[in-house]
């Protein structure tokens, strides 16, 4: 391909990049403020350091165009509420006496308010706070943020665009506050909202910005023609106004659909489109709008959730293709590059050549520059490029590492019978009463327990050869030990071993599979300053041996009391790594599935009466789309029933989610047909426990009374009148008591207290039952 004259002006550019820093210096600066060890001015120094190294990165890259306002100290949905001032009644007066504190007490609470409802950012392991929005909600523009970073950009002689949340979006993932009359829907706040928008607009206009991007990515959703009209009306609003900045919009995920043609009409100079994976398809549907003339074209062609490197001979094509259909294209990654990892340059222990198969943020950022080069310069300036990334695509196309024939032929084999498990429901639950003797309301906890500076120094001396395996696993035992003690005292009735041993709840797994990549610094922000390390699904699957049998056994063996196995589901394990895009997400699960299927096994014969199956990804990776959630529901049901299927009746299986709608996907939990299921609702207020009643959900059921993202101890009277809100749903022979999540980003003296509140309000709310007395189980305290 020879460039075009309309290629000539072709730029590069992103619409996002990672906050943490190379090592994690924004966590560390935000942590160190929440216990005082650091200044608000220090922590405002390391994000403005952070900003300025993230805008030298890309510009040293090739990046024409930086973006500004995508960085954030917690959540960018966060900060948009506070640039339009919906700060909730609770949080207003921690907002005026300290506007840094009252930012993170909308975060994480105090212990005298409760924090924001948090969920996921559309189908991606990210999660936002969720906006709380009313008919009395006042919006007012604060723009000091966001005309504060551009500000930093052009002072350091930078080309930049602000990134915004866009009106619409922002209205649709709000919530209705509480107190709001039902029906009320957050979108029709838009009239009242736009101002605001056109306030910062023009602010931004007045610092120095030539353009700005707002990001519409609830559009790539099913939108009813209401919804569409509203965006229309809204980017005609903002579109004509005198005093702006041109406007691009921006969208990502998915295919834009009916959305397209209402963002091709609008008076806006400009699109941003993802054309990577399901989104591919906007390519035909933009040629079949008519494209885009006289309008700027932003091409997401390189894939800004996922690892694997880009495929530029297919991306060079899909660019020429768009050259065609508007007045310039630009050159982007779908997203923004929150999504992924910083660098690939770390990965020490990665082979070298299975290295060449990842792009990391800055990789992607040089893929992004070699493809706009190719698109302005034509592809003679890249053949070199080129032929080096034909050479990776190819190698890893046919490395021994994709295949391995015994799995293959294993997930082959599958039958249905293989995913049912027998006997029904009814008759299992017998079994289990039997066998476990628990009482009415029974508790327990998620799995996790605090993960103490302690333990996390005893894993690095082990890798630093300060000690040896054995006195690590004497730590270990040591913390097992404890947590399974405090456990006993506090008067819970399931217990866990805490899971000292596990670094990461996917991670832990995929280092003891065969198939599974593990990085040394691959660190992704997940919410605030929880960041992980996603694995690499760069192959089949296999379980070489068993991974949690000897220290669930040994927990069993401190305690009298039913403690559980704790697995990580077939879904969640995908969902949260980086999965190969070489083959169906079906077929993976599967192989996931056979894998932790040997796992219950193997728990089971060892003695294990509970086993726990989390699979909190399960909605999260719901398509966006529709159409297109019966066939990943199917398949990733059956995921979770091949899995423990295998499991006789007496063994009482479980399965927890949180921190998602949970309201879309009721039937399927049904038909991960598990004994108990433990999902978030502290902060969404019991909510899904009339969603499950709704449904006529029949298994048991633990919807959490206990928010664990928040510092704050709920006492036991909050705890009690969580419950009773529950058994409003959920008859108590079949309620569980249990927190939102696992305790592993708590500390021990928070935990110690909110679990005790816990118990209490269980107690309580026991004794408040007609009849509780007699109910041939075994009393709560034994």
């Amino acid at each position: 391909m020879s460039a075009k004259p309309a290629a000539a002006a072709a730029r590069a550019t992103v619409y996002g990049y990672p906050r943490q820093g190379p090592h994690r210096e924004l966590k560390k600066a935000v942590e160190g403020y929440w216990k005082g060890r650091v200044t608000a001015d220090s922590l405002r120094r390391t994000a403005a350091d952070l900003r300025r190294s993230n805008w030298t990165q890309l510009v040293d890259a090739g990046i024409h165009e930086v973006p500004t306002g995508d960085f954030s100290l917690y959540d960018h949905v966060l900060d948009t509420s506070v640039m339009v001032g919906a700060v909730p009644e609770r949080h207003r007066a921690a907002v005026a006496a300290d506007r840094l504190d009252g930012y993170f007490a909308m975060a994480r609470g105090t212990q005298d308010v409760a924090p924001l409802e948090m969920t996921k950012w559309f189908d991606t392991n990210y999660h936002y706070l969720v906006p709380e929005l009313g008919p009395d909600t006042v919006f007012a523009a604060d723009s000091a943020a966001q005309v504060g970073a551009l500000r930093e950009a052009l002072a350091l002689g930078h080309d930049a665009r602000p990134v915004l949340v866009g009106p619409v979006t922002y209205l649709l993932l709000a919530k209705p506050a509480p107190g709001a009359p039902a029906g009320f829907a957050p979108l029709a706040l838009l009239d009242r909202l736009l101002p605001v928008y056109a306030e910062v607009l023009a602010d931004l206009r007045a610092a120095g910005a030539a353009w700005v991007q707002l990001d519409e990515p609830a559009l790539v959703q099913d939108r009813t023609p209401a919804e569409l009209d509203a965006t229309a009306r809204a980017y005609r609003r903002l579109g004509t106004l005198a005093d702006r900045p041109k406007l691009l919009v921006a969208s990502y995920f998915d295919r834009l659909g009916d959305a397209l043609p209402v963002l091709a009409g609008a008076p806006v100079e400009g699109l941003a489109v993802d054309f990577t994976g399901p989104a591919a398809a906007n390519l035909d549907d933009l040629a079949a709008t008519g494209g885009l003339p006289g309008k700027r074209l932003v091409a997401g062609v390189v894939d800004g959730r996922n690892v694997w490197i880009n495929d530029y001979e297919k991306s060079l094509a899909t660019l020429a293709t768009l050259l065609g259909l508007a007045d310039r294209v630009d050159v982007a990654a779908s997203c923004s590059l929150l999504h992924v990892p910083l660098d690939t340059a770390p990965e020490q222990d990665i082979d070298p050549q299975v290295l060449r198969w990842l792009a990391f943020a800055r990789q992607k950022t040089a893929e992004v520059v070699t493809l706009a080069r190719g698109l302005a310069e034509g592809t003679d300036a890249v053949a070199a490029l080129i032929a080096a990334n034909r050479a990776d695509l190819a190698s890893r196309a046919s490395s021994p590492i994709t295949r391995d024939p015994a799995v293959r032929a294993r997930v082959a084999a599958i039958t249905d019978a293989d995913g049912r498990r027998a006997p029904a429901y009814p008759e299992r639950a017998a079994a289990q009463r039997a066998r476990l003797r628990l009482p009415l309301l029974p508790t327990t906890t998620i799995g996790s327990f605090p993960q103490t500076a302690g333990l996390r120094t005893a894993r690095a001396d082990l890798r630093a050869g300060r000690i040896d395996e054995a006195g690590y696993e004497e730590r270990i035992r040591a913390e097992i030990g404890e947590v399974i003690s405090f456990q006993e005292r506090t008067g819970l009735d399931v217990l866990v071993h805490g899971e000292p041993e596990r670094n990461d709840m996917v991670q832990y797994f995929a280092e003891r599979l065969t198939g599974y990549l593990a990085t040394r610094h691959g660190w992704v922000q997940s919410y605030g300053t929880r960041y992980v390390r996603p694995p690499v699904l760069a192959g089949d699957i296999s379980r070489p041996g068993p991974m949690t049998v000897r220290w669930t056994r040994y927990a069993q063996s401190l305690t009298a009391r039913p403690v559980k196995g704790m697995l990580t589901g077939p879904v969640t394990m995908l969902a949260w790594s980086f999965v190969r895009d070489d083959q169906p997400l079906g077929d993976t699960a599967r192989q996931v599935a056979l894998a932790l299927r040997d796992e219950v096994t193997d728990l089971e014969a060892s003695g294990t009466a509970v086993i726990q199956v989390d699979e909190p990804a399960l909605r999260e990776t719901l398509p966006l789309r529709a159409a297109d959630r019966p066939a990943y529901l199917a398949w990733a049901t059956e995921a979770f029933r091949l899995t423990t299927a295998v499991a006789g009746p007496a063994t009482q299986i479980h399965t927890h989610m949180c921190y998602a709608e949970f309201g879309d996907i009721v039937r399927a939990i049904d038909d991960l047909d598990a004994d108990v299921i433990s999902l978030e609702a502290a902060r969404s207020h019991m909510r899904v426990a009339a969603e499950l009643a709704g449904h006529g959900y029949p298994r048991e059921a633990g919807p959490g009374v206990y928010d664990i993202h928040s510092p704050r101890v709920p006492d036991a009277q909050e705890a009690a009148a969580l419950l009773r809100e529950g058994l409003a749903a959920i008859p108590a022979e079949r309620l569980w008591v249990n927190p939102d999540c696992g305790l592993k980003t708590r500390g021990w003296p928070e935990t110690r207290a909110s679990l005790a509140n816990l118990v209490a309000a269980a107690r309580t709310v026991r004794a408040e039952l007609p009849g509780s007395a007699g109910q041939g189980v075994v009393p709560a305290d034994r």
